[in-house]
């Protein structure tokens, strides 16, 4: 199995609308994608609640988790034209990215 993690800093405002509202559209939209995308297995999308600490760095808004059974089930999800419509709407609202691909063994 193929484990994806996403963390995004949003700007605090884009689209016409603030960080905590697109935070919620972000949220709608990535979980939308398993009823769309046959080759995700599992999503999971979690808003941050902690607040900015300066001591600790700067937190990410939204993280999503997201398992598939193969790469090829990944390389078709990257390629989906609903999984492309979600990461044009989410590059317009986010400053930062960080992401880790790897194996789960089962």
């Amino acid at each position: 199995m193929i484990r994806h993690i996403v963390m995004w800093k949003l700007k605090d405002e884009a689209e016409g609308a603030t960080k905590e509202k697109n935070a919620e559209k972000m949220k709608l939209i990535l979980e939308g994608l398993k009823t769309n995308i046959d080759e995700i297995k599992n999503v999971e999308v979690g808003i941050n609640i902690s607040e900015d600490d300066e001591e600790a760095g700067s937190p990410h808004d939204v993280v999503l988790i997201s398992d598939f059974e193969t790469e090829l089930d990944y390389t078709m999800y990257t390629r989906n034209d609903h999984h492309k419509k979600a990461v044009k709407f989410i590059n317009s609202v986010i400053e930062d990215r960080h992401f880790v691909d790897y194996k789960v063994d089962t």
